[in-house]
This record gives C-alpha cells, sequence and structure tokens, in this order.
C-alpha cells in the first residue's frame, strides 16, 4: 500500500514539474528570454546528497591522513634515534645537529624533516650523552599538545 502511494505521489510530483517547466518555457518565449536551467525535483536531491558525500570523504581522509603522518612521523624518529645511537658507538658522542648524520647520503636526504614537511628539533644535553628529539606535529608549533618527542635512554 505505501509502495502504490510513493507511486502515484511520484507521478504527481513529475507532472506537476511538467506543468511549471511548460509553463517556464512559454514565459520565456513571450519575452524573449533565454531559456532558463530547471531543475527536476530528483537533480535537487542527488545534488544535496553528492554534497553531503563530498564533504563526510574529504572529513574521513583528513581524519586519517593526520594519524598516517603521525604514524609515518614516529617511524621516522625511531630510524633517527637508532642512526644517532650508531653515531655514539662509533665516536662516543652524539652529534651537535642532525644535519651531520646525513652525510651527502641519499637514502637519509628527508631525514631532518617531519610528515609534515618541519625540521625537527634536536637537542642534547651539556654532556653529550643524551638527547631529546621533539618533532613540533600538524600545528607546526613547538611545546603544543600535538608534538611527538622522543629521548635518549
Amino acid at each position: 500500500m505505501a509502495d502504490l502511494i510513493s507511486s502515484i505521489l511520484e507521478i504527481f510530483l513529475e507532472i506537476k514539474y511538467w506543468i511549471k517547466h511548460g509553463k517556464q518555457r512559454k514565459y520565456e518565449k513571450e519575452n524573449n528570454l533565454p531559456k532558463k536551467i530547471v531543475w527536476y525535483p530528483y537533480s535537487k536531491q542527488f545534488f544535496i546528497l553528492f554534497i553531503i558525500f563530498i564533504t563526510v570523504c574529504f572529513l574521513f581522509f583528513y581524519v586519517t591522513n593526520i594519524e598516517k603522518n603521525k604514524e609515518n612521523t614516529e617511524k621516522i624518529m625511531i630510524k633517527i634515534s637508532k642512526l644517532l645511537e650508531d653515531e655514539k658507538k662509533q665516536f662516543g658522542k652524539y652529534p651537535s645537529e642532525l644535519n651531520t648524520l646525513i652525510r651527502n647520503n641519499p637514502l637519509r636526504k628527508g631525514l631532518e624533516f617531519n610528515s609534515w614537511k618541519t625540521p625537527f628539533v634536536y637537542t642534547i644535553t651539556k654532556d653529550g650523552k643524551n638527547y631529546k628529539l621533539i618533532s613540533k606535529g600538524g600545528d607546526r608549533k613547538l611545546n603544543t599538545e600535538d608534538d611527538i618527542s622522543y629521548s635518549s635512554k
């Protein structure tokens, strides 16, 4: 019964649309106006649903991208910490700058930057036995809650 009522309602809407469309075209011809675009009743609904769908997709990809950037930054920080430990084993102290780890090695070219393309903040203690590596996070500001830090043991 509900299907019958909905079908009759759809037919009624279509007839109403075509009557309105005919009146619009007649008015345009009488007044020498250019043809105006008249939306079908279902076109508006599909357009609105399309806009909502695009917005939801954008928000979904934005949120998942934030998590991917955080995971990638943590992986880079672990890689840097291993290189720093190797440097300490070889020379007895941590390097004064992160750029010394790269040493014209093309495989280490982008190590000084996090996933948001900002440089890491690298500090060592005065005795040179410990270090702290900080990523500024997505907001690119230091000392905020989205910062990621990594310290030597």
